[in-house]
């Protein structure tokens, strides 16, 4: 991200993750929550992976590039986050919470 003379961040960080937010909701129409993770379950090896699902929790069918596309966007926002864990980025308030504790909230 660029700088200012200032040395200020020419965007702050919650305006890029709420962007992030609209470009994914307008890419998969009907989509609530973004679930990446590097754990597909076709692959023996890590490999990025996202689950997309409506406000209703059901699974949302996306194509290969879609899903990926959207999990690399989500990953290059938050390059400190915890990878090795599987995370859930809500389209709503444009937060990322680790799944187990999305889950949780959820009251699974």
């Amino acid at each position: 991200m660029l700088a200012m003379p200032s040395g200020t961040l020419a965007c702050p960080e919650t305006g890029r993750q709420h962007r992030l937010a609209t470009q994914l909701a307008d890419m998969i129409p009907g989509a609530a929550t973004v679930r990446v993770g590097l754990d597909d379950p076709k692959q023996r090896w890590p490999h990025l992976h996202a689950v997309v699902r409506n406000e209703s929790g059901r699974i949302l069918t996306t194509n290969c590039t879609t899903a990926r596309v959207a999990a690399r966007w989500i990953l290059r926002t938050w390059p400190e986050a915890d990878w090795t864990r599987p995370h859930v980025f809500d389209l709503a308030d444009a937060t990322l919470t680790h799944s187990d504790s999305a889950a949780a909230g959820r009251g699974r």
